[in-house]
C-alpha cells in the first residue's frame, strides 16, 4: 500500500466531492468439495454509488444511506451498514480519516440464501473506498482480498466477488492468496433460490470439528477433479461435484433443498449447496441440461424456487469515477 498524499489536509481537500460506482456479482462458494477454498462469480450484480458530499454545504449529513430492492427496509441506515463498515475498515488500513458519504444500494443479490451477498457488500465496501482514495493510496490485489476477508472471516467467500471467474483461495502467514481462473464456455450455471433463508452460522455450527480420514481423502480427490471439469472438462462435473465433507451434515437445517439436491442428482445433474444454502447451484455442461433441471424442480418441488440461469462473471468487482 501506498500513499501519495500524507496531508491529512490535502487528503480532505482531494476527496471533496468524489463518486464512484461500484458493481459487484454474486458469488457460490464450495461448489461441492471445495469446502472453503473454491467460489465462483456469478453474472447477477448489486450497484452502488458512493460519494463525498461537498464540504462547502451547509449542515449536511455525516452519513446518508439510501437502499433499494433486496433489504430495503431491513438493512441498517447507520454506521453498521456492512458496506459503511468495510468503507472505514479500509479508510482505517489506509490510515485516512473516514469523510462524510452517501451511499446509494440497489441491490438484487438475494439475502441469506447462499449467493454471497455479505460478501458482495463487504467487497463493494472495500473497492468503493479504492476508487474513493485513488491518487491518494494504492492498493494491491492482495491488500483487497486481505481487507475483505477480515471483515467476511473467509476468502473464498470474498476472493470471486473481487476478481471474478473461478478463485481458488487459501491463507498464508502473509495473509489471504488467491488464484483465478477462466471456466470452461461450456459451463452454465443455474442457481435455484428457496423464498426462506439460512443462517451461515448455523450451517457451520453443524459442521463437526474432525472428519474420516477416508473422507478427507474423497475430498481432495473430487476438489480437484473440479478445478479441472470447470476449466477443460464440463463432461466431468457430475463426478467432481460429489462431496463427503459439509453438505450432508448441514442437510437436517435444509431438508428440501438436501431433496431437491437428491432428486437432481439422481437424473444425473451436478447440484450442489450455494454456499452455506439454502440455494442450490447446478453446475450444468449446457444450455439443455440447465433447462431440463429447471423443468425437473418445477415438477418435483414442494416449496416455490426462483430459477435463475446465470453466466460465469469474469471480471468480478468494478469501480469507476461518476
Amino acid at each position: 500500500m501506498s500513499a501519495a498524499v500524507a496531508a491529512s489536509g490535502d487528503v480532505a481537500t482531494s476527496l471533496n466531492g468524489r463518486h464512484v460506482i461500484v458493481k459487484v456479482p454474486a458469488t457460490s462458494a464450495n461448489l461441492g468439495p471445495g469446502f472453503d477454498t473454491l467460489g465462483l462469480a456469478l453474472a447477477r450484480y448489486d450497484e452502488l454509488e458512493v460519494s463525498v458530499p461537498d464540504a462547502s454545504v451547509q449542515d449536511a449529513p455525516g452519513l446518508e444511506i439510501e437502499v433499494h430492492g433486496v433489504g430495503e427496509g431491513e438493512v441498517p441506515l447507520d454506521e453498521s451498514h456492512l458496506v459503511v463498515r468495510a468503507i472505514a475498515h479500509t479508510f482505517a488500513r489506509a490510515g485516512v480519516p473516514m469523510p462524510a458519504l452517501r451511499l446509494v444500494a440497489h441491490n438484487v443479490i438475494p439475502h441469506g440464501r447462499g449467493l454471497g451477498s455479505s460478501g458482495a457488500a463487504i467487497v463493494a465496501g472495500v473497492v468503493a473506498a479504492k476508487g474513493l482514495l485513488e491518487g491518494i493510496v494504492d492498493f494491491s490485489a492482495d491488500e483487497l482480498l486481505d481487507l475483505a476477508t477480515e471483515l467476511e472471516g473467509h476468502p473464498d467467500n470474498v476472493a470471486p466477488a473481487l476478481f471474478g471467474g473461478l478463485t481458488i483461495a487459501w491463507v498464508t502467514p502473509e495473509g489471504p492468496r488467491h488464484k483465478k481462473l477462466m471456466v470452461h464456455r461450456g459451463v452454465s450455471p443455474l442457481v435455484l433460490v428457496p423464498e426462506h433463508e439460512m443462517s451461515t452460522a448455523l450451517a457451520r455450527s453443524l459442521q463437526p470439528e474432525s472428519v474420516p480420514h477416508e473422507d478427507a481423502v474423497f475430498n481432495v480427490s473430487r476438489s480437484a477433479l473440479l478445478v479441472a471439469a470447470l476449466i477443460q472438462s464440463p463432461e466431468l462435473l457430475f463426478q467432481a461435484t460429489e462431496d463427503k465433507l459439509h453438505q450432508h451434515y448441514r442437510a437436517a437445517a435444509m431438508p428440501e433443498t438436501d431433496r431437491l439436491i437428491r432428486v437432481l442428482r439422481e437424473a444425473g445433474h451436478p447440484a450442489v449447496v450455494s454456499g452455506a444454502g439454502p440455494s442450490i447451484l447446478v453446475l450444468a455442461s449446457d444450455p439443455s441440461e440447465r433447462a431440463a433441471a429447471i423443468a425437473l424442480v418445477e415438477a418435483t418441488a414442494d416449496t416455490a424456487w426462483q430459477a435463475l440461469p446465470l453466466a460465469v462473471d469474469f471480471k468480478g468487482a468494478t469501480v469507476q469515477n461518476a
